[in-house]
């Protein structure tokens, strides 16, 4: 615990599901973790208040990374309470499926916007005031390698994300400043699990050669991997965290 010890990470999304078990882990391994949701606050405090029971040190806060200003101010509110902010994790994104023929502008725009802006929104705060020494991990999603029907618009703004992450890993230069991407499979998450009959979910975890599922955990730990002082020399790499699945 005590090699993390005043690191300060921004988690976007962590009020639930793989963004909660981010946070969770590295609050654990000792980062004081900034809490980012969107809407929920029940939630972004109920994950704030597990970190704080086994002795970590969080605090949540709202902003719609969408919303270039209010990424500035989640940024600027880290800053005033913990002096820095050393790693940003950006976990926040949706996923809406259609065929390209059936995608209506506003599922095209909302993706764009949370997926692809959003991410952007962070990247350009954390370039300009990330502490030497700190880390970046996107999120992708191994749909990119996949190329399913249906999932044209949404890889298409992760694809974007994998281009990212090498670019500003080079542009941070000088700075020791590392940024790769993550691309889970499958994970078992409630957004994955909802509205799925059993049949399909297993069918699902059979296709990794693991035979299962993603749990949330296990994409927490990879996160960490990269984070941790062990990760320090992976750097512009997009690493499918999938169970082998592609």
């Amino acid at each position: 615990m005590t090699n993390q010890a005043q690191k300060v990470a921004i988690v976007t999304g962590a009020s639930g599901g793989i963004g909660a078990a981010v946070a969770e882990r590295l609050g654990k391994d000792g980062f004081t973790v900034v809490v980012n949701y969107a809407g929920n606050a029940t939630s972004a405090e109920a994950v704030v208040a597990k970190i704080e029971a086994v002795g970590g040190r969080a605090v949540a806060a709202q902003a719609d990374i969408s919303d270039a200003q209010a990424v500035r101010r989640m940024f600027d509110s880290a800053e005033t309470a913990f002096g820095g902010v050393d790693v940003l994790i950006n976990n926040a994104g949706i996923m809406t499926l259609a065929t390209i023929a059936d995608s209506d502008d506003t599922l095209f725009d909302r993706q764009i916007a949370i997926n692809l802006k959003g991410t952007f929104n962070t990247l350009r705060e954390a370039a300009k005031r990330l502490r030497d020494g700190g880390r970046i991990v996107n999120f992708s999603s191994s749909v990119v390698g996949l190329l399913q029907p249906t999932y044209g618009v949404y890889a298409g703004t992760k694809a974007a994300v994998e281009a990212m992450t090498p670019i500003l890993a080079k542009e941070l230069r000088g700075r020791n400043i590392t940024v790769n991407a993550i691309a889970p499979g499958p994970t078992a998450t409630k957004l994955f699990l909802d509205g799925k009959p059993q049949e399909a979910i297993d069918r699902l975890a059979k296709l990794a050669p693991l035979e299962r599922l993603g749990q949330p955990e296990d994409i927490a730990a990879a996160v960490a991997f990269l984070v941790g002082p062990d990760g320090a020399w992976i750097n512009g790499q997009t690493l499918r965290a999938n169970g082998g699945i592609i």
